[in-house]
C-alpha cells in the first residue's frame, strides 16, 4: 500500500464503500487479520499498583476489545531500572506476567488482538524510581532540561535526575532485558510486542545526536547511533519472530529534549535498517508532540511531517501505523489515501471504550478528562467512561455493527 503525508487540517469525508478505509479489514502480516484499523494506542495510566496490573486493567482493556481489533498495551518496563512513572507496569517478573495474562485472556475472549509495548525510560526517570536510589541510565550524562518535569509518586512534579551513561559493556545486558521481556510477553499470552523507541526514552536517547554524545561504537555516526535500537530489534525478533515484533519511532519529535540535527536522514537510515525484518508494523507519531500537548498546525510542522512521510512512503517496505491527534475524518483520509495502514488513538479511546463503533455509526464522542489521566484511582477516569446507547431501540446503524459493539456495562 502506498503512503503519503496527510495534513490534519479538515478533510473531506471518505465514504465507507472505498476499498481501504478506517473501518475496513486489514491483513497485518501473515498472522493477524484485523477487522478494522482503529487501534488502541499505548497510553500510560498509572493504575498498576506496585508496577503490576490490577483487576481494573482486565476491565479497561476488555472494554476496548473488539473482534479482530488491535490493542497495544501501555508501556511496560523491561526491568526495575526501566521505570520512570508512578505505578506504571512492568513485565520483568512472574507476578507481572501472571497479572498480564488475566488481561490478555479477557481481550482474547472477546476476539481481540493485543500487543505488549516494551519500554525503558532511560534518563527520563528519577532516583526515587531506581533500585537503591541510583542514578538513571542513558546514552549520556546530560540530564533532561529543567523545562521538563517528572511525575513523582505523590503526584507532584520534579526535575529529572542526572543520568549515568551506560558503559559499552553494559549495553548488551539491557538488550537482553528487552529479549527477556518479549519472552515474558509471550508467556502472558500477548500476540506480539511493540518496542518503544520513541518520545525521548532510552532507545531514542541513543538514536538522536541532541542527546547521544558518546564516543564509542554506539555514538557519532548514524549507523552507530542506530546500533542499540537494531540490537534490540534483532534480539526480540530472535526470541519471538519478526511477524510478532513491531517498533515505535519518532525521529522528528523533540519530547524531553530528544532532538536530532538531521531527523530526516535519521528517518531514512533507520527505516533502511528496519527493512531487513518483516515486522508486524512500524508505528510512527506525527511531529506535533510537545510538553504542551498538540502543537498548532504550524507551517513548519506541516513541512516536517510531509518530508518525513515522503521518506516513509518511498523507502519503507512494511506496514505503517500513524498516531498523533487524529480524529475520525483525518484518520479516514489517511487510510483511504494510502497514507497509513492503521491509525492508533489514545485520548479518544480513553474516553470512548467503544471508539470503533462510534466511528462506524458516526456517534458523538464522550469528552476525556485530562486531570484523571495519571491518577491511581482504579475506576474514576479509567473504567467509568460511558458506552454508546442508541436513543432508539431500533437503530439500523447500531445493529449493523455487531462485531464492534462492546458490552454495555453499568457504571
Amino acid at each position: 500500500m502506498g503512503r503519503g503525508g496527510i495534513s490534519h487540517q479538515a478533510q473531506a469525508e471518505v465514504p465507507l464503500h472505498t476499498t481501504s478505509h478506517l473501518l475496513s479489514p486489514f491483513q497485518m502480516g501473515p498472522l493477524f487479520k484485523l477487522s478494522h484499523r482503529v487501534v488502541l494506542a499505548p497510553v500510560t495510566r498509572c493504575r498498576a499498583i506496585n508496577n503490576s496490573p490490577q483487576a481494573s486493567h482486565v476491565k479497561f482493556y476488555s472494554q476496548r476489545a473488539t473482534k479482530g481489533g488491535l490493542l497495544i498495551s501501555e508501556a511496560n518496563a523491561v526491568s526495575p531500572q526501566a521505570i520512570g512513572f508512578p505505578h506504571s507496569p512492568g513485565i520483568f517478573n512472574e507476578e507481572q506476567v501472571k497479572a498480564w495474562k488475566n488481561v490478555v485472556d479477557a481481550v482474547h475472549a472477546k476476539g481481540g488482538i493485543i500487543f505488549c509495548q516494551l519500554w525503558h525510560v532511560g534518563r527520563a526517570s528519577h532516583t526515587v524510581y531506581q533500585p537503591n536510589g541510583e542514578a538513571p541510565v542513558s546514552s549520556t550524562t546530560e540530564a533532561i532540561s529543567e523545562e521538563w518535569k517528572i511525575l513523582m509518586p505523590g503526584g507532584s512534579k520534579a526535575t529529572y535526575s542526572p543520568p549515568r551513561a551506560l558503559s559499552t559493556s553494559e549495553i548488551g545486558a539491557v538488550v537482553g532485558e528487552f529479549g527477556k521481556a518479549a519472552r515474558n510477553a509471550m508467556q502472558a499470552g500477548f500476540d506480539g510486542v511493540e518496542i518503544h523507541a520513541a518520545h525521548g526514552y532510552l532507545i531514542d536517547q541513543f538514536l538522536k545526536n541532541g542527546v547521544n554524545d558518546r564516543l564509542d561504537g554506539y555514538g557519532g555516526s548514524l549507523h552507530n547511533r542506530c546500533r542499540f535500537a537494531m540490537e534490540v530489534v534483532e534480539r526480540v525478533v530472535m526470541e519471538i519472530g519478526a511477524e510478532r515484533t513491531a517498533i515505535r519511532i519518532s525521529p522528528i519529535i523533540d519530547h524531553m529534549g530528544a532532538t536530532d540535527s538531521d531527523p530526516l536522514s535519521l528517518t531514512s537510515h533507520l527505516i533502511g535498517l528496519l527493512n531487513s525484518y518483516p515486522l508486524a508494523y512500524l508505528h510512527m507519531t506525527e511531529p506535533r508532540f510537545t510538553r504542551e500537548g498538540l502543537k498548532e498546525a504550524a507551517e513548519e510542522c506541516e513541512r516536517s511531517a510531509a518530508a518525513m512521510w515522503k521518506i516513509v512512503k518511498e523507502e519503507y517496505r512494511g506496514r505503517v501505523m500513524k498516531s498523533g491527534g487524529y480524529n475520525r475524518e483525518s484518520a479516514m483520509a489517511a487510510v483511504s489515501s494510502g497514507g497509513a495502514d492503521m491509525i492508533s488513538f489514545g485520548r479518544l479511546f480513553i474516553s470512548n471504550p467503544d471508539l470503533p463503533l462510534r466511528f462506524a455509526i458516526e456517534a458523538k464522542l464522550a469528552k476525556y478528562d485530562r486531570s484523571t489521566f495519571y491518577t491511581h484511582d482504579q475506576v474514576v477516569g479509567y473504567t467509568d467512561y460511558p458506552f454508546y446507547i442508541p436513543s432508539s431501540p431500533r437503530n439500523s446503524k447500531f445493529d449493523q455493527h455487531l462485531d464492534l459493539r462492546a458490552e454495555v456495562e453499568s457504571a
